[in-house]
This record gives structure tokens, C-alpha cells and sequence, in this order.
């Protein structure tokens, strides 16, 4: 199992227990790239690591594919000078070169195989972090709408209750007698209105009949 796969059970299991503690979604969203950032940076450490112990073993590979082929250098002039007992001496030696030169190559190769592995989860951790940071955005904002709608679908719930259909239908009845007292403040005023242009019209009448009746005198 690649190290990005256990990151990824890890983080499943948070986030399952963070959903069935009712979490905010937007602390979760947070957390979980936050987790994934700091699991990135672990990664590329720990790759790091293997890259710097690739090359220290690159170099000692070297020095031993050196010693193998100088021991061999030596059981060949050995041989030309007739000297079996050096011969055997140095292919010996080489023989303890070549298994360690062996060794050193099959762990370069598992060290290679190791990076690769963690080539191979830092780009998928870094294409699941790019995915996830547009995605908050939006995810965040859907939330805030669901939210707001809630609270909408909340305040029209309270409103649509007895009780404050009740406080609307007094109100309502407040203002219809206000409305009422109004008219009737205006009515009086009219009446009154009325009168005292009787009583102006009477007094016209009656001197210009006043007049009239000097007038025939005459």
C-alpha cells in the first residue's frame, strides 16, 4: 500500500468522524486540505530523504565497481607473472567486492522503486489539493446559500404561525378604526363647514332684501 493510499484512509476516517459529530462543512473542508498540505510536505521530505540516500549510494557503487575491477586488475598481473597464490588471493577479493557491489545495486534499485512511489503520490496529492481548493470555493458558497435559505424557511415558518397571524389580523383591525375616527374628525368639520356658510348666505339674503325694499320706498 503506497504511503498517499494510508493518507487517504487516515483522512477518510477524520472525516467520518467529524460528519457524525455534525461539524461545520466549512471547518471540514478546511481541515481536510489542511491535512493534505501537511501530508505533501511530509511526503516530499521523506522523498527527499531517499533521493539523498540514492546518491550517497550511487557514489559507494561506484567505489566498489572501482575495488571489483582493481582486484580483477590484480589476478590478471598475477597470472602473467606466474604467481598463482596472488591470483587466487585477488580473485577472492574481488569475488567479495562483486557480492557487495550486488547488494549495493538491488538496494539502488528498491530505493529507485521507493522514489517513484513517492514521485508517483506527490502528483497525485498535489492533483487532489488543486482539485479540492477550487472546489472550497464553491462548496463554501453553497453552503452559505443553503444556509441562508434555511434561515429564510425558518422566518416564514414563524411568521405563517397562529399567533403571528393573529398580532397581524389586531394590527390590521387598529388601523381600520383609526382609519374610521379620521372620517368621522372630517365629517364634523365638514358639517360645520356648512353651517356657518348658511348663516354668511342668510345675511346676504336679508340685506340684500333689506336693500330692495328701501329702494321701493323711494
Amino acid at each position: 500500500m503506497s504511503i498517499f493510499s494510508r493518507f487517504r484512509d487516515i483522512v477518510s476516517s477524520n472525516i467520518n468522524s467529524m460528519l457524525d459529530k455534525a461539524e461545520d462543512p466549512e471547518k471540514l473542508l478546511k481541515l481536510m486540505v489542511r491535512e493534505m498540505e501537511d501530508t505533501l510536505v511530509e511526503l516530499k521530505s521523506s522523498c527527499a530523504s531517499v533521493i539523498a540516500n540514492q546518491t550517497k549510494n550511487a557514489r559507494i557503487i561506484q567505489e566498489a565497481q572501482a575495488l571489483a575491477d582493481r582486484w580483477q586488475s590484480r589476478a590478471q598481473l598475477a597470472a602473467e607473472k606466474s604467481r598463482s597464490d596472488l591470483a587466487r588471493e585477488a580473485l577472492l577479493e574481488k569475488r567479495s567486492a562483486s557480492k557487495r557491489l550486488s547488494d549495493l545495486q538491488t538496494e539502488q534499485a528498491e530505493l529507485e522503486g521507493i522514489i517513484a512511489q513517492y514521485k508517483s503520490d506527490i502528483h497525485e496529492l498535489e492533483s487532489k489539493i488543486d482539485q479540492a481548493r477550487k472546489k472550497h470555493a464553491v462548496l463554501v458558497q453553497r453552503h452559505r446559500q443553503a444556509d441562508q435559505r434555511k434561515q429564510a424557511q425558518s422566518g416564514i415558518r414563524t411568521y405563517n404561525n397562529a399567533e403571528s397571524m393573529a398580532k397581524f389580523d389586531d394590527l390590521e383591525s387598529k388601523i381600520d378604526r383609526m382609519e374610521a375616527d379620521a372620517d368621522l374628525v372630517n365629517a364634523g368639520k365638514a358639517d360645520i363647514d356648512e353651517a356657518f356658510r348658511k348663516i354668511e348666505t342668510d345675511d346676504e339674503l336679508e340685506k340684500e332684501l333689506e336693500d330692495l325694499l328701501n329702494n321701493n320706498k323711494k
